[in-house]
């Protein structure tokens, strides 16, 4: 850890999402700590710091789960699936949060010490106070939430612990040899940050008087578009922190975890206060389904916080299209995966009499063919066989290329994409996700259902409000009568988990969702496939080898060499 702190002098980070022009340019180009204590440029460069390692959508952990594997031998989340995981190898670690908290408390020592001028303006410089403050706070929060999801665990004490909280910047030559906090306490902290946040930032970046929070009100309204005007719309807001605490707040309740019934009321109010603002259950959007399917998407109102939009690229497509479509076809959707999508009627496909395993996608939810390629699938301009006469795209046809469970992912991957024959490609505009609303949505159903079950009331709305208008965006024949039939907490409980599942699927929840949950990690991903008669199951893909308790991640071997106050989880 003290690595990440020795370069803090050089690394200042400036991005695009800065917009103000009360700012002085630098007029120098050597920054030490003096220099950057005084000036708002480079102060800011160290608060937008705690903006790199965002997650979003993109880490295909799925190739972990029984939702996917990869076609890639190197793979690392297929390694981890495999039997590799430990303490000194852990793609899915995230002990590198620490160096974005240890950014953002050097940069709450520069606003505590009052030298920076923002701007001439007293006001103005007071609310650039107030509200980097609170993203400072706000992000010091997420990176602890983002280390606590996962290595929280067990440890060798048998205690259930949670990761170290830093409150104050440690330069290279201080004490880092810090304990873990127990879990309860360490989403406490995480949950105080994120209320300290909460009296500082606006609840949205706007240029209405009317979206003005109350500890705000006092503030000349001309002069508070300059701080909280749109042109910041894509940092953290109050907002974002609230759907943070219901994120924050439905972990800490999980089965794995507290079990405990006053984290799911949080996350419940939480989420619903928020759903509440943009119309509760009527304010589902319709896009929601496909979310990054053209650059237009991105307004679509399904967004609770997104990354800027890039330039054209087709780095995406490039891996994960079928070869055919001159893609690597990397990450193989399962039929575990496609099992889990019901029948249009709504009702679970292998239990439905209107199921044929012969035409095993006729007459599905709508949601299998938007996410997978298909035997029979027309993508991309082509129709893609992966059965018998499908070429390239044939099922383990080419090693590394072709699919080995006889599907190929489409979801998260922009049609209109082209990659030629020539080596040149059509590219298309991509932006990050870090929370979606339909993401809080599925929070607020699962922990209302936990508090009371599928008709518990919670601020206008119940679990089987939301899970109704999710089947029904997606295209489930109305009415509902499978929902309907759901009476049973646990009933409905298996339901909004399956929801959770196709909703969000390679999005990078899933991998959570099971340790969370406490489900078998070792579930055998099984393909399907046509052999020219018939359509005949693989039952063994891959067989996941999971240690019993990889439910709790490791933290790195490297760390508990070094910090001996660091205890290890069990096992590893």
């Amino acid at each position: 850890m003290k690595n990440l702190i020795k370069y803090m002098l050089v690394m200042l980070v400036f991005t695009s999402m800065i917009a103000c022009d009360t700012f002085e340019p630098i007029d120098e180009n050597r920054l030490d700590f003096d220099y950057v204590s005084t000036d708002p440029e480079s102060a800011e460069g160290i608060l937008l710091n705690g903006y790199s390692g965002l997650v979003n959508q993109y880490s295909f952990s799925e190739a972990a789960t029984d939702d996917a594997v990869s076609n890639q031998l190197s793979n690392s989340y297929k390694r981890i699936a495999l039997g590799e995981l430990s303490a000194q190898f852990n793609p899915a670690s995230r002990w590198g949060s620490f160096e974005r908290v240890f950014w953002v408390n050097r940069f709450l020592e520069i606003i505590d010490a009052g030298e920076i001028k923002w701007s001439r303006d007293e006001e103005i410089n007071e609310m650039f106070n107030m509200r980097m403050k609170g993203e400072a706070i706000a992000l010091r929060a997420l990176h602890h939430f983002y280390a606590l999801q996962a290595h929280a665990g067990i440890g060798v004490s048998g205690d259930l612990l949670g990761v170290p909280y830093f409150k104050e910047f440690i330069d290279a030559n201080g004490n880092f040899n810090t304990p873990r906090l127990s879990f309860e306490a360490t989403v406490e902290a995480i949950m105080e940050d994120f209320d300290e946040a909460l009296t500082l930032l606006p609840t949205d970046y706007s240029n209405s008087v009317s979206d003005i929070d109350d500890w705000y009100a006092d503030f000349d309204p001309d002069k508070y578009k300059v701080v909280n005007g749109t042109q910041y719309d894509l940092r953290i807001s109050g907002r974002i922190v609230k759907a943070l605490k219901a994120r924050l707040a439905l972990f800490a309740a999980s089965p794995s975890f507290l079990n405990d019934g006053g984290y799911y009321t949080i996350a419940a109010e939480n989420a619903s206060n928020i759903l509440n603002t943009i119309g509760g259950i009527s304010g589902l959007v319709p896009e929601g389904l496909e979310f990054y399917i053209s650059d237009n998407d991105k307004d679509s109102g399904e967004m609770v916080w997104r990354g800027s939009l890039g330039g054209s690229n087709s780095a995406i497509e490039e891996r994960m299209f079928p070869p055919s479509v001159n893609g690597r076809g990397e990450i193989n959707p399962t039929e575990n995966f496609v099992e889990a999508f019901p029948m249009q009627s709504g009702l679970p496909a292998t239990e439905a009499n209107g199921y044929d395993p012969q035409n095993p996608y006729d007459n599905r939810d709508p949601r299998l063919e938007k996410y997978v390629v298909l035997n029979g699938s027309s993508f991309s301009g082509s129709t893609i066989n992966t059965g018998v006469g499908g070429g390239i795209d044939r099922l383990d046809s080419i090693p590394q290329f072709s699919t080995t469970t006889g599907y190929y992912l489409k979801k998260l991957l922009r049609p209109d994409v082209r990659i030629n024959n020539d080596g040149t490609t059509v590219g298309k505009s991509h932006y990050d996700v870090y929370f979606r609303y339909t993401e809080l949505f599925l929070i607020f159903a699962e922990a209302a259902n936990e508090i009371g079950g599928p008709d518990q009331l919670i601020n206008g709305m119940t679990a089987r409000d939301v899970i109704a208008a999710i089947r029904e965006r997606a295209g489930i024949a109305q009415p509902d009568v499978y929902l309907t039939s759901i009476i049973s907490k646990e009933d409905m409980r298996a339901l909004i988990r399956n929801e959770r599942r196709i909703e969000l699927s390679f999005e990078g929840h899933r991998f959570w969702d099971l340790r969370r949950w406490g489900i078998s990690l070792n579930e055998t991903a099984k393909g399907y496939f046509n052999d020219g008669d018939n359509y005949v199951e693989i039952p063994s893909i891959e067989i996941r080898n999971y240690q019993p308790f990889a439910t709790y991640m490791p933290i790195p071997n490297s760390e508990t060499l070094k910090f001996s106050e660091l205890e290890q989880n069990n096992g590893w």
